[in-house]
């Protein structure tokens, strides 16, 4: 592993232990050449994705573009954060789990949107605005309705 501060590839792992969503391992790093200490993380990766985007293009799978999208969505509502990472390792596990390496964008969308269904409906809302590409209050309007608990017609 190289030292995020001076470079040199000679660390040391110092401690290790599961991080608190026990998916991944928390190694205590420290670099012979400069004395620095740092924290890596490492998680099971069952196999490299692909995505295939709208438009054709095929772009590997980046779980910090997942992460930082979700976490925009969920900006300022009460999830902890480690409800948000539980969430995302989710996420990332039942898109490998497929069965495919190629994954559609659709799919990812259609998941995340279904799991902030279950978990905020703000965070549901602001995910879907951007993933539908509303256009005007219309598109919300029409979106919130459909969210909306169906009461019997009053006569």
């Amino acid at each position: 592993m190289r030292c995020p501060f001076c470079g040199d590839t000679e660390t040391q792992v110092k401690d290790s232990r599961p991080a608190e969503d026990h998916v991944t391992i928390r190694r205590r790093r420290f670099c012979q050449a400069c004395g620095g200490r740092f924290t890596t993380y490492e998680r099971v990766q069952l196999r490299d994705l692909t995505v295939l985007k709208k438009n054709g293009r095929r772009e590997s799978f980046d779980r910090d573009k997942l992460a930082r999208s979700i976490r925009i969505a969920l900006q300022k509502r009460p999830i902890e954060g480690e409800r948000v990472d539980q969430m995302i390792s989710g996420i990332v596990r039942r898109l490998e789990s497929m069965g495919d390496s190629d994954v559609r964008s659709e799919s990812i969308g259609e998941i995340v949107m279904e799991t902030l269904a279950r978990i905020d409906t703000v965070a549901y809302v602001r995910f879907a605005s951007v993933y539908k590409n509303f256009q005007e209050a219309d598109d919300f309007e029409d979106f919130v309705a459909e969210l909306r608990p169906k009461l019997p017609d009053e006569d």
